[in-house]
């Protein structure tokens, strides 16, 4: 079948999941059927997103589908990869803590619907922003992935939940809109330039007019488009949804968020940062990315530090992670950009992990907070396994992934002589370091309460969280050929130019550039 059409049966697929879900009725529906909808189309996207990216990885070739509103680039594919295996293995999680929240009551038959026919709808949109070549379209998308995940975020009906669904789309909404702006302007400038205005919505039609493009304008909509979807990244300091939505919302909801979500908004300033550099050059969006990450980083390191709740002190790692994204993308080089992208794919990974675990938490000890979760291991040996592995990736420590990328931004923001900045970040990190071990050290390890019954979580519940664990652990150790061509092919089209594989990809040809005085 020809390639753009898996595209459009990618994008729509779990759309009709969603409709055929909102149309049976929740009272004579049992929870089965919606399981088996739900369980059919995140195998349907994991199957048509993993072809896909490879077909575009190995030959290269960009995947166009309905004219040129759809475009499947190395950058998008990275992005499309994200969302297919972390949709799957969430989605998968999703079944037995949804069916324990059914037991203990916190769900009935109507809030199941609800539950599996968003989570569709939230990939749907995920899918469409990540793969839309028309600018206008991607703030749509990312506006739609507001409305389909606020009804995720509410769904369990309590004050807090809804209290957080409130907060999540105003204050989303609002800084969203700041986005809108900044993709007129871009819109405006490039109509003015194109022979042809009616292409002027199309990534793809004003990327070789980008050097005609009004640079003061330009500059401006830049800005616009940082805050408006660096609310939706959670970037500092619009980040304030985060931590509340997090919490309030089901695991694998806030897995979603974390571990997609936030970089495929990411994604969409990486578009404009493209646009923006061909018109102005580096040092604009280079001081304006590099002031917001490192800002982003200090702050939430230690709001990551002082937090009790597990789910809230997640949402403030995400923060600080995005921030390190932004930190990659200001210090640009070919260093830099694919640390950037790497550390998208690597937090997304392990994030997610975090999150499933954190609702296996929930489910064996009935809380977030920290102060009353102790002896995991203990009391469930292979979550407390499984939970001090993904806090020593999370802080970065070898052989896991996330320290690849970590070291890599340090080279990349040295190469761009940032040494302040990366003294500060370095600090910044070793907080972070110290918050994790904390969590190790008082939650993982000790005493599990008196009268709990040793025994883990079921196995269905396990099995997503050992396969993201060993992900993040053989992407640390040996990121696979396809994955690093990639992201060689996405640095280019960030940069423009032809890149070499040397500068990018591994750590091991990042430190022998250093060392050559590359």
């Amino acid at each position: 079948m020809d390639l753009s059409v898996l595209l459009i049966v990618l994008l729509v697929s779990p759309l009709i999941a969603t409709l055929i879900m909102a149309a049976l009725p929740a009272k004579s529906v049992g929870r089965p059927v919606y399981e088996g909808l739900h369980i059919l189309s995140i195998v349907v996207v994991f199957c048509l997103a993993v072809y896909l990216v490879f077909k575009q990885f190995t030959t290269g070739q960009n995947i166009m589908a309905a004219a040129e509103w759809f475009r499947m680039d190395a950058l998008a594919s990275i992005f499309i990869a994200l969302i297919g295996v972390i949709g799957f293995l969430v989605g998968l999680f999703s079944v037995p803590y949804i069916r324990h929240d059914v037991e203990v009551g916190n769900m009935d038959n109507g809030q199941v619907k609800t539950y599996y026919a968003f989570f569709s709808l939230f990939l749907f949109t995920m899918l469409l922003a990540a793969s839309s070549n028309n600018i206008i379209m991607m703030w749509i998308c990312i506006e739609a992935t507001t409305l389909s995940t606020v009804f995720l975020v509410g769904v369990y009906q309590t004050k807090l939940a809804l209290e957080a669904a409130w907060k999540y789309v105003i204050v989303c909404t609002a800084g969203v809109a700041f986005g809108l702006y900044g993709t007129l302007l871009f819109y405006a400038n490039a109509a003015s330039v194109l022979a042809d205005s009616t292409k002027a919505a199309f990534w793809s039609e004003i990327l070789p007019y980008a050097s005609q493009l009004d640079p003061t304008v330009v500059a401006i909509a830049f800005t616009f488009c940082v805050i408006g979807f660096g609310t939706k990244a959670g970037l500092f300091p619009m980040h304030t949804w985060l931590p509340d939505a997090h919490s309030e919302a089901p695991s694998p909801v806030s897995a979603l968020l974390s571990g997609v979500l936030l970089k495929v908004a990411v994604l969409v300033i990486i578009r404009f940062y493209v646009l923006t550099i061909g018109c102005i050059g580096q040092l604009f969006p280079s001081i304006m990315l590099t002031t917001i990450g490192i800002l982003s980083v200090v702050v939430a390191a230690f709001s990551v530090y002082y937090q009790n709740d597990l789910k809230r002190k997640l949402a403030y790692h995400s923060c600080e992670n995005i921030g390190i994204v932004a930190l990659c993308l200001g210090f640009g080089g070919p260093l830099g950009i694919a640390a950037a992208l790497l550390h998208s794919v690597f937090h997304g990974l392990t994030k997610a992990l975090l999150f499933c675990i954190s609702g296996n938490v929930l489910m064996k000890y009935g809380t977030r907070d920290l102060r009353k979760v102790t002896g995991v291991i203990k009391a469930a040996p292979a979550t407390g396994t499984i939970m001090a592995m993904a806090f020593f990736a999370l802080a970065g420590f070898p052989p896991f992934a996330m320290f690849n990328s970590e070291i890599t931004a340090f080279m990349a923001g040295w190469s761009a002589h940032q040494y302040v900045v990366i003294v500060i970040f370095a600090i910044a990190l070793t907080v972070v370091v110290c918050a994790c071990a904390h969590v190790v050290s008082a939650s993982v390890l000790g005493e599990p309460p008196e009268h709990m019954e040793k025994k883990d979580v079921p196995w269905s519940a396990l099995v997503p969280e050992i396969i993201l664990a060993c992900l993040i652990l053989w992407f640390g150790c040996a990121l696979p050929q396809p994955i690093l061509t990639g992201v060689d092919n996405a640095t280019s089209i960030v940069l423009q130019q032809d890149v070499d594989p040397a500068d990018t990809g591994s750590l091991l040809s990042g430190i022998a550039n250093a060392v050559q005085g590359k």
